[in-house]
């Protein structure tokens, strides 16, 4: 080949990474945003990203657009590694033309897309992006049907990750969120569907484009996100994280890694951690932590429905999913938010091979008109369905409360669990016991000359029979009561024999979740 050809292909190639030119890239940097470019240099191990599809360039013609020089399409697109395993990845530059959606730069991503469910990898896509591209009109809105057709059909197939790093609005919110994971950055990023302008015009309402979608909103309020990142650099390091969670594809098992702890060790801490009064809550945090492997939880939607504690964690170097009630938030009962929250997480870790540990300590669902107007039957039967589809191992502790329907939901026995542990200080029973003997011993308490007297006799005797986990395990509805001292090493056990497990569902099209 002639130097002549090389040095072209050179200049172009140059001419290419410089993006929508520098005056653009500064102004990126002004607000507190890598370049497209640079996003993909900080996910991926140095020096293994392949770009794809460089030289692709818009055919639209109309609008003056044929006079535009756009290099690359305002997105980039590519594989490379992470932690050694190959990833593939699309970045929207928003200095070119604001990043927005033409009919090539959707040709792009799905091309992408498509050759990571070929090979089985998972998938990152950084949204920065104005939305659809005006000029293009229904080429740019079937460029994203195409997309959204992606998400769908690889749903479950590979991992399917997005990172807002900047604003997302109208349709171009809708392929984040059919993903498995999604990603913001405070003060950068935004999702919405209609922006403050549209919504002043129509409802009358003033709100700023943070309040309205920025990553606390989501977060917090709205439940559409799962993490949330003070920058952009952090961002992209939480997403190598989620990865070591992660098997490449459904095919696979997570990856192992050699665990520095002992599988043996004694949790000593754990037996003083519930306290004598049944009402006084605590932190389920305090006892995840000790239990896996150091340093590798990874809480997943933190902010919302903070009454259930979710995330991915090790244990003995093995990936697995967490769900918990936490007693320090409206003594970890399930209202709607939950049983979203619940479900959502559950059916990922189900589709991807991810083994599910669950801690129980529930007095109920909540109860009141907000709940049952808003449908806490329907978002509570959420759990109740994603934990019986479940096939992957799963094991449950119950750690305190396992009261009536909610016990049930909590991954008992009877929805499937492989092995339910319990601890002395488990109370399994349809209510609790003041509940219960108000309602069994209604009569004799009325008779008797001293009610109060009377009551807490009979109060004493019923909790000391029945608001106990021996009772369940009579009946087989509890494998095995353990110290807390001993979970860590019982829960490692309990996998360990579970790890050659198959279990099949009736052959079907798909179920139907009650959404």
């Amino acid at each position: 080949m002639s130097a002549d050809k090389s040095e072209f292909l050179q200049s172009k190639r140059d001419k290419i990474a410089k993006g929508g030119g520098e005056a653009r890239v500064k102004k990126q940097h002004s607000q507190g945003k890598m370049t497209a470019r640079e996003r993909l240099i900080h996910l991926f191990d140095p020096g293994t990203f392949i770009e794809t599809d460089a030289f692709i360039k818009n055919r639209c013609s109309r609008f003056g657009m044929d006079k535009l020089k756009l290099e690359g399409e305002s997105v980039i697109t590519g594989y490379g590694q992470i932690d050694g395993r190959i990833v593939y990845a699309f970045s929207q530059d928003f200095t070119i033309i604001g990043g927005t959606l033409g009919e090539m730069h959707a040709k792009k991503i799905v091309k992408a897309m498509d050759a990571a469910a070929k090979i089985g990898s998972p998938i990152v896509g950084i949204n920065d992006s104005g939305g659809a591209r005006i000029q293009e009109a229904v080429d740019a809105l079937s460029g994203y049907g195409d997309i959204f057709f992606r998400n769908s059909i690889y749903s479950g197939v590979i991992p399917q990750i997005s990172a807002i790093m900047g604003p997302c609005a109208g349709g171009a919110v809708y392929s984040p969120a059919l993903t498995d994971f999604i990603f913001m950055v405070e003060k950068t990023s935004q999702m919405f569907i209609t922006g403050p302008q549209v919504i002043k015009t129509v409802t009358g309402e003033d709100v700023t484009a943070e309040e309205l979608g920025g990553a606390t909103t989501h977060n917090s309020i709205s439940g559409n996100v799962h993490f949330m990142a003070t920058n952009e650099l952090q961002c992209l390091a939480d997403i190598r994280t989620l990865l070591t969670y992660l098997p490449s594809n459904s095919l696979e098992t997570t990856p192992k890694t050699e665990s520095q702890n002992d599988i043996n060790r004694q949790l000593t801490e754990l037996n003083d951690i519930i306290p004598d009064n049944p009402n006084k809550p605590y932190d389920i945090l305090d006892v995840i932590t000790p239990i896996v492997d150091q340093g590798t939880f990874m809480e997943y939607q933190a902010y919302f429905a903070r009454n259930l504690v979710t995330g991915f964690a090790k244990i003995n170097g093995r990936s697995i999913g967490i769900v918990a009630n936490q007693p320090n938030v409206m003594s970890g009962c399930l209202d709607m938010n939950a049983g979203d929250k619940a479900a959502r997480f559950i059916r990922t870790c189900d589709s991807f091979n991810i083994p599910l540990l669950t801690f129980v300590d529930v007095p109920g669902f909540l109860p009141g008109t907000n709940q049952e107007y808003g449908g806490i039957i329907r978002h509570g039967a959420k759990i109740l369905y994603s934990y019986s589809e479940a096939t992957v191992p799963k094991v449950t502790v119950i750690t305190r409360k396992a009261y009536g329907g909610a016990y049930v939901a909590m991954c008992s026995k009877s929805l499937g669990a492989d092995m339910v542990f319990a601890w002395p200080s488990a109370e399994v029973a349809v209510m609790g016991s003041e509940g219960a003997v108000n309602i069994i011993f209604k009569r004799d308490i009325a008779n008797s000359t001293n009610k109060q007297e009377t009551k807490a006799e009979i109060l004493k005797e019923y909790a000391a029979e029945f608001a106990t986990p021996y009772k369940a395990a009579e009946r087989g509805f509890v494998d095995d009561v353990i110290t807390p001292q001993a979970s860590r090493q019982r829960i490692i056990d309990a996998y360990n024999m579970l790890e050659g497990k198959r279990e099949k569902r009736p052959a079907k099209k798909h179920g139907n979740i009650p959404l």
